[in-house]
């Protein structure tokens, strides 16, 4: 499964890590790390896709929906953080 090979899906997954947040307030973290504004469309498409796959969880709260990040989006993310770990230590020991 191709889970994770968007960075930007990357990025809502780690936002989501220990956090729950509106669509507005991840989207606007995102543009803030990124300092650029992210058009709407893509970001809700990728907002949708990680909730399609199971990774994502949306519940409405008040008038809004709340996003966290899921057992298997968490388990996900993990792996990913623990193989880039791998990949940068390997860079930091490699002979010039």
């Amino acid at each position: 499964m191709k889970f994770l090979q968007s960075g930007r899906r990357r990025d809502i997954c780690a936002l989501l890590a220990d956090d729950t947040l509106q669509a507005q307030a991840l989207k606007s973290r995102l543009e803030s790390h990124y300092d650029e504004r992210i058009e709407p469309r893509s970001f809700y498409a990728a907002l949708e896709t990680l909730s399609e796959q199971g990774f994502v969880r949306a519940r409405t709260e008040g008038i809004h929906d709340v996003y966290t990040l899921t057992e298997a989006g968490e388990r996900r993310l993990r792996d990913h953080y623990a193989w880039l770990g791998e990949q940068v230590g390997e860079a930091g020991t490699a002979d010039p």
